[in-house]
């Protein structure tokens, strides 16, 4: 797919939760995308004190202590600059439910100008393959990490693993709007506007 088609800005976005229902947010991480390449030098990540402790089952699964962000700011305090980042953009992520989900619910006056989920999009690119989680799609591209810093679990890690995900499955699509008629869950916004053609007869 032509750089040229890809919408800007468009951030790869992650995640971490303190294992709250709903969860309060612990990090959050973005990772933008120009000219259809993932630019991690651009990346921006921030970790946040929850109101409520981190639970320790989900301290198992990113390794976010609370002692970790004892110190850190709160939510409060890192929405603006969140918030500006995001005005008016795209936003990519795998099982993106959960970040759309918890950013909206912090952010109650953002809308993004689009959401791409990259396990529906590879459900769509690689139909009848098992395993569409992070690590085994990773796998079956043969997709190379290692220039990838952190460590799985954590919001910057995931986030660029899964830009990289992006740009390969985009490689199976000609347009932006092909990729999104498949990758854009239909309750989240970003579905392609089909104008019906001129002079048509009904």
């Amino acid at each position: 797919m032509s750089p040229l088609t890809w919408p800007e800005p468009l951030y790869v976005v992650d995640v971490e939760g303190n294992g709250a229902n709903p969860p309060d947010l612990v990090e959050v991480a973005l990772i933008p995308v120009t000219d259809g390449q993932p630019r991690p030098e651009g990346a921006r990540s921030w970790l946040i004190s929850p109101p409520a402790p981190i639970q320790s089952r989900v301290t198992r699964i990113h390794g976010i202590t609370n002692a970790m962000v004892d110190d850190a700011p709160t939510w409060n305090d890192v929405a603006p600059e969140v918030a500006a980042l995001l005005e008016r953009a795209w936003i990519a992520a795998h099982s993106a439910s959960v970040e759309y989900n918890v950013l909206t619910r912090h952010l109650p006056d953002w809308q993004p100008a689009g959401v791409i989920d990259t396990m529906r999009l590879a459900k769509a690119t690689f139909p009848g393959h098992k395993g569409f989680g992070l690590d085994p799609l990773i796998a079956h591209t043969g997709i190379s990490l290692n220039a990838v810093t952190g460590q799985r679990h954590r919001a910057a890690y995931d986030a660029h693993a899964t830009a990289l995900l992006l740009l390969e499955l985009a490689s199976h699509y000609d347009t932006w709007d092909a990729l999104t008629a498949k990758a854009v869950p239909p309750s989240m916004p970003g579905l392609p506007q089909h104008q019906p053609e001129e002079n048509a007869l009904w």
